[in-house]
């Protein structure tokens, strides 16, 4: 099964959007670098929808105490009820536990069309 979910150009890097594949609602990614990737719209946690969330980045400490970096910026999917965070680029895994990670598509792009598929 395959189907169109949106147009290339629909997203920006850095933009996500809800769509539909088949009877799922979905959230398509677009990450800082340009590439696609599609979620079941629904945080693993208590089922929020994740495309009422946000794509940002993440904190990463430095050597010194107190001091962070700011990185992954349009990478990371934030649950929009409790902040859970996900890294689109690894397979939506949690950053907190990369054991939980969110139900994933696989996702091509043809011409113009973003295709998710299974």
């Amino acid at each position: 099964m395959q189907e169109v979910v949106c147009q290339k150009d629909d997203l920006q890097p850095g933009e996500m959007m809800e769509s539909t594949f088949g009877r799922h609602s979905i959230v398509v990614c677009r990450s800082s670098n340009g590439e696609y990737y599609a979620f079941m719209n629904r945080c693993i946690h208590q089922g929020a929808p994740l495309s009422k969330g946000k794509l940002c980045g993440a904190p990463e400490p430095t050597d010194n105490v107190g001091e962070y970096n700011f990185v992954k910026e349009g990478d990371i999917l934030r649950c929009p009820w409790h902040g859970r965070e996900f890294d689109i680029t690894n397979k939506g895994c949690m950053l907190a536990n990369e054991k939980l990670k969110l139900k994933d598509f696989k996702v091509m792009v043809e011409e113009d069309n973003v295709i998710v598929y299974k």
